[in-house]
Formats: C-alpha cells, structure tokens, sequence
C-alpha cells in the first residue's frame, strides 16, 4: 500500500555514510513492505535523530503521517523536506492537502498551484485537481475551477464525479454572469436573450418566445436571436408558431451569412415541402460554411438521395456518421441509402447502430423530461424519420 507512494531508499538516503542510517532505513523498507507503517515511521523518526537534514526520512514520515490523518505533523514534516530539496512535487501535492486540511488555505493553493502541473501519476493527478477544485471553488474563483475541471474531463471523460464538479461550476459560472447582467443591464435586449434562454432550458417555449421577442425589438440585428427565437418556434406543438420560424431563420441569414445552423433549419423547411432543388442549396451553403458540421452532411446526403445522386449522398452520409457516430438519424439515413444500393449487410449493420443510439438518447430524453428541461441539442424527431 504505501511502498508505491513513497519515496523510499533513494541513492541518497541507501549511501548514507553512517551505518545506524543505513540500518533504519533498511529496516523501515521491511516494515512497509509488511504493512507496519507505524513501525517504520519510528525507523524514519530515528533517522531524522541522526541526520536532521535528511530529506527523504523528512518526507516519508510526512507521508505517513498524511495517511493516518495527522495532517499537522504531516506538514510540519512534507514541508521540512520542501526546504532541504526542492522539486519534490509529490511531496508538495500532499503538503498542500494537509494544509487543505488543517485551514491552511492560501499556503494550500499554492502548494497545489505549484505541484500539479507536474504530477505524471493520473490518479494522484486526478486526485490533486479536484483538491485544486474545491478550494477555488470555496474562494469563489469560478474561472479557475472550470480551467482545472477541463483538464480533468480530458483524462476521464466518463468520470461520474468530475463531470458533476464541471456541471456544478458551470452552472454557477451562468448564475453569476445571469446576476451579473441583471445588475449591469436589467432592461438591456440581452437581459431578455438570457431570461429567454433560462426559460427554454426550462421547457418554457411560450414565454421564451415572448422574451426573444422582446429582445429583437430593442435590437432587430441582436445576434444569435433570430436563431434562438427560430429553434423555439420550430420546436412548439402549435403549427401557426411552427410557420413562423422560417422568417426568423432567413432574418437569421440576413444578419450573418455565415450562419450555417440557419442555412441548415432552412434545407430542412424545404426538404418538408419536397423542394429539393432549394433544400440542396442551403445545404450545400451550410456545407460550404462549416464543412465539419454533421448536420449539414446529413442534409446534403438526404437531398441527394432525393435528387436520385446516390454516389455523392453515400459519401455525404458516411461523413455525418464520421463527425457523429452518435446521430441515430444519420445511421438510419445511411441504412436505407445501403439498402437501395444493393448492400444488404451494411444497411443491417447501419440499422443496428441506429437502434442502439435511439434507445441511448430515449434515455437521455427522459432524463432532461424528468428534470423539466429542454436540451440544448434536440435531434430532429422521430417522426422525420420516415419521411
């Protein structure tokens, strides 16, 4: 257990001149290597006796102390290590817990500001960075939380806890800024973007409307509204809303050409009217503009396969399934392009993939449904599949 951990017979602490030395640190080795931590760290107390400059009996007492939840004497010791030899960062990392521990906060964050850069070990990293987290989370320091929760992400994507930090501070990074501009511009057209966006997240599409609404009345070019106001009429149960997205994403375009998300809603409106033709040039114009957008891949390939040029939809659809092997839609379009191709085992095998990520986002439905919430994200219904 602690043999991996600690810094043990190093060149200089197993060629110390001075036989005794020699003897206690071989015995403490023994000791750790039968699980009789409290035995060695008399053996380090005693070298230390010796040789009170020793920075390796320094540091493995410290060690030990830290893991039997002495956290004073543990940082009394690390931090007497520290001092006879720098770069010790392991060392450091558990300094700054310690410190964490006994209310030594701002030495704490330093220690661990210092260290964590330069800890190879993932788990000990891990570990470190969520130490980090927390005490910039108590301080306040939003940025810097969200800065190491980043870091975090990228060596376990799948953690359960660290994806809950990261959610955690991100949601208040958002209530801040909300606060924020709340006190600075309550009566600002981005005021009403962002009342708007809380309210949709919360599946409030009526009254989102309403603030986006009031948003592009005190700025008609206010950026990403005409979209954002689109997506929720594109989204309400009442057709009358649903017609008038189509205005709002043109708008859309107006106020930025580059707009690729609006250029894509708009092949989609004319993709339900059968207009191919119009349906291939946003597409195409949505492609143009951001080549490494899967929707726009996955609308390219369906107005091919419409337009009968299944050669340049096939290329089109295995893109949107490469830039999103998660799109249910994408496998599903896929499947039947292999199927009218004559590739039977491939349209199996993309109609398998297209089960198993339709059943992965019903869960997911349910689970922002449970929470009332509306995804940011939403995949176009299921009733487009079969269209």
């Amino acid at each position: 257990m602690f043999a991996g951990v600690l810094f043990v017979c190093t060149p200089l602490l197993c060629q110390t001149s001075t036989q005794k030395i020699t003897q206690h640190a071989q015995q403490a080795q023994q000791y750790l290597r039968t699980n009789q931590p409290e035995l060695a760290m008399k053996e380090f107390s005693a070298i230390i006796a010796l040789d009170p400059k020793n920075s390796d009996a320094h540091g493995n007492l410290g060690v030990l102390q830290f893991f039997r939840g002495e956290f004073t004497a543990a940082s009394k010791e690390l931090q007497t290590a520290l001092k006879l030899r720098s770069g010790l960062w392991r060392i450091q990392t558990l300094l700054g817990m310690s410190q964490k521990r006994t209310g030594q906060l701002s030495a704490a964050i330093t220690n661990l500001e210092q260290s964590w850069p330069h800890l190879d070990e993932e788990k000990l990293r891990i570990e470190a960075g969520m130490e980090l987290i927390e005490l910039y989370y108590a301080a306040r320091d939003l940025d810097k939380a969200a800065s190491i929760a980043g870091v975090l992400q990228r060596l376990r994507p799948t953690d359960p806890d660290i994806l809950y930090t990261s959610y955690r501070i991100h949601s208040d990074l958002a209530g801040e800024s909300m606060l924020s501009m709340a006190v600075a511009a309550p009566n600002s057209a981005r005021m009403h973007q962002v009342m708007a966006h809380e309210l949709a997240r919360q599946g409030n599409s009526s009254d989102a409307i309403n603030q986006y609404r009031e948003a592009l009345k005190l700025n008609p070019r206010l950026p990403g509204a005409h979209f954002e106001l689109a997506e929720m009429q594109r989204g309400s149960s009442d057709t009358a809303v649903q017609e008038q997205a189509e205005e709002n994403y043109k708008a859309a375009v107006a106020a930025d050409p580059y707009d690729a998300k609006s250029e894509c809603r708009l092949g989609e409106i004319a993709s339900r009217r059968g207009d191919w033709k119009t349906a291939h040039a946003h597409y195409a114009r949505a492609f143009e503009l951001q080549p490494n957008d899967p929707e726009a891949s996955l609308g390219l390939g369906r107005a091919m396969t419409s337009m009968n040029d299944l050669p340049s939809a096939k290329a089109a659809l295995e893109r949107a399934v490469k830039l999103d092997p998660t799109s249910s839609l994408a496998h599903y379009r896929l499947a039947g392009l292999y199927r009218q191709m004559g590739d039977a085992e491939a349209a199996r095998r993309e109609l398998a993939e297209f089960q198993r990520f339709k059943e992965m986002k019903e869960k997911l439905k349910q689970v922002y449904e449970a929470m009332r919430l509306r995804p940011a994200n939403q995949e176009r219904p299921d009733s487009e599949i079969s269209k």
